[in-house]
């Protein structure tokens, strides 16, 4: 879908409850620009929608006996969810799906960006100065927005126009940069943990489906909960009906699916 807005990003909207409103991925093309590189849109497609988001949004939507309409409807944290979808984008070159150098140079392209929007999100948050020999137009300077500016052009083949909402997004959004990076090796490294512990035995498919169908949340209860995963099977649920008494705490487990 083309967004009206012109702002320069690509988002993903979720489905709607009842499944009568369909995930949507949106471009949102700034005004003036009217091509574009196919080899940078190939992995930005993973991310926002399958594996990426769409799959991962989705797949929580349907869990309605495990987690209740605050986890499948708004909760969101950055680290679970972007991660998630940075994993996606290595996960598709894994399978072979990035099947040319072109598509391939798209994902390591978004991996440099993301690694620029890092720097730049914590440089200029924390108004660091920016090390010697790190780059010597801003070198011994304090990180500020037209350094940024400078940097971002400098370190990614985006359009200027992409850049410009990248930055602008970045500066009113302290940590939320970081979390594509930090979630993205949380999932990996998950991944990795149950590969070993599971040996011979291991499926990705079922890592993939277990993982998603617990919904978002932090990094650390992420990664505990990924590990209870591969310990055995579940225990059986308590069944539906009132989920939480908060005076008395039972029903906790029902409540809450990790």
């Amino acid at each position: 879908m083309i967004a009206p807005a012109g702002g320069g990003d690509v988002y993903y909207s979720a489905p709607s409850e009842d499944w009568s409103r369909p995930g949507r991925l949106w471009w949102s093309v700034p005004d003036g620009m009217d091509s574009f590189a196919v080899w940078k849109e190939v992995t930005i497609v993973y991310h926002e929608g399958v594996p990426g988001h769409h799959l991962q949004i989705s797949q929580v939507r349907a869990q309605r006996g495990n987690l209740n309409r605050w986890q499948r409807q708004l909760c969101w944290v950055s680290g679970h969810g972007e991660g998630w979808a940075c994993y996606a984008e290595k996960l598709m070159d894994e399978l072979g799906y990035l099947d040319t150098a072109a598509a391939r140079l798209g994902m390591l392209d978004m991996q440099l960006l993301y690694a620029v929007n890092t720097v730049v999100d914590i440089g200029v948050h924390l108004e660091l100065r920016i090390p010697e020999g790190a780059w010597n137009e801003g070198e011994g300077e304090r990180w500020n927005r037209d350094l940024a500016w400078e940097f971002l052009q400098a370190h990614s083949s985006l359009e200027k126009e992409r850049l410009r909402f990248a930055l602008h997004r970045y500066l009113g959004w302290p940590g939320q940069a970081p979390s594509y990076q930090l979630g993205g090796q949380i999932w990996l490294r998950a991944r990795a943990d149950a590969e070993q512990r599971a040996g011979d035995t291991f499926s990705l498919k079922e890592f993939h489906s277990k993982a998603l169908s617990l919904g978002s949340m932090g990094l650390d209860p992420l990664r505990h909960a990924l590990a209870r995963l591969q310990a055995g099977p579940p225990e059986p649920r308590a069944s539906r009906g009132p989920q939480f008494d908060g005076a008395t705490g039972e029903g906790g487990r029902a409540w809450c699916a990790w």
